[in-house]
């Protein structure tokens, strides 16, 4: 497994390596997937995860190493969550729908307590992380994006554009010059499945007229 974190090539002056290039492009993969409400949206984030957890663990970046494994873990819950609710929709694929405010305010208050909390921890221990305010921020941030996914939210892209803020500065400060620039193509992603399910999202709340076809 030492291939993987050997370079593959230098691009723009960049050292890019196979583990840092590999496991973004199966998140993109991942990623689009998601967009189109595929359950095997999942599976796939579990092997990207596992790939970039290799990648961040040798560059000593606890934050984004646990990120990763935290992404395996919810993962397999989104799975189970999608499996149990893909035939919410009218085509199959599991229904999406906006937070409740009481949902958004969790979802809020989690993001800001964890940050503070794992931002806390990095830097009692700095060997966890050498950046660790953005570190934590990034990992946060991806648990609660996954989790609104997970449970079919439309706030969950938002989440992502939020972590992609500060996600895409650190990973080219790091060294992790793909990373830095899939992070740019999850923006453009994040954008368009973001008017996908907020559109979807309002057809699934529209009634339906007595006697007409569904």
């Amino acid at each position: 497994m030492n291939w993987l974190n050997s370079e593959a090539f230098t691009l723009f002056g960049q050292h890019i390596k196979w583990s840092d290039m590999i496991g973004n492009v199966i998140g993109l993969v991942a990623l689009a997937l998601g967009w189109r409400r595929s359950i095997w949206t999942w599976p796939a984030q579990f092997v990207s995860g596992l790939i970039l957890f290799a990648a961040f663990a040798t560059a000593h970046l606890s934050g984004s190493a646990g990120k990763q494994v935290v992404v395996m873990l919810v993962a397999g819950y989104g799975f189970w969550q999608w499996q149990r609710g893909r035939q919410q929709a009218q085509d199959g694929s599991i229904a999406v729908r906006f937070a409740t405010w009481r949902e958004r305010a969790l979802l809020t208050a989690g993001a800001a307590l964890g940050t503070l909390a794992v931002g806390g921890l990095f830097t009692a221990v700095p060997s966890l992380s050498w950046d660790p305010w953005p570190d934590a921020y990034i990992f946060v941030g991806t648990v609660v994006a996954m989790y609104a996914q997970a449970r079919g939210m439309v706030e969950f892209w938002f989440a992502w554009l939020l972590v992609d803020l500060v996600g895409v500065p650190l990973t080219f400060a790091n060294g992790f010059a793909f990373s830095g620039l899939v992070y740019v193509i999850y923006g453009a992603l994040v954008l368009w499945g973001l008017r996908d399910w907020w559109l979807r999202s309002r057809e699934a709340a529209r009634p339906v007229m007595e006697g007409a076809p569904a």
